[in-house]
């Protein structure tokens, strides 16, 4: 995929990382810049199938829906359907076992808005964007690989 492509490693075992991923009504709590999640339709496992996000972009406000994909618990893609703020959004989570009973996570987001952006600000937002989700993701993972 074309965009951004970060990893990180946490202790927390790759089933507990994915539940924190595909838990996105909770993403407000722990991903920067998320200010609303609403699950607009989900599977028969009751994971999210398509979300509404609003999330304080560096220019504007921005709002836009996804859908999402899982294997679990190894992956969990997403695409947005176009819109007035994002013309194109594709990104994924992937979750590898480390050999420390730990999860290293690689996050991958491309986006095109629908809103004239430089293309390095629209890379150096990527760059942001994916980095501030891998911290927030792998602290929320720990704190609940922890408690339990």
């Amino acid at each position: 995929m074309e965009g951004t492509i970060r990893s990180t490693e946490t202790s927390a075992p790759p089933e507990v990382v994915f539940g924190v991923a595909s838990d996105l009504e909770t993403y407000p709590e722990w991903a920067t810049g998320v200010v609303e999640v609403v699950v607009l339709d989900r599977d028969d496992a009751d994971r999210p199938l398509r979300a509404a996000f609003v999330v304080d972009g560096f220019i504007k406000r921005i709002s836009y829906q996804l859908e999402y994909e899982y294997d679990l618990p190894h992956a969990i893609s997403w695409k947005a359907v176009p819109g007035d703020d994002i013309k194109e959004m594709e990104g994924s989570y992937e979750f590898r076992p480390t050999d420390g009973g730990g999860t290293a996570i690689a996050y991958a987001l491309r986006v095109t808005p629908n809103f004239a952006v430089p293309g390095f600000l629209r890379r150096q937002a990527e760059k942001q964007i994916v980095g501030a989700a891998l911290r927030g993701l792998r602290l929320r993972a720990e704190e609940q690989a922890a408690a339990g």
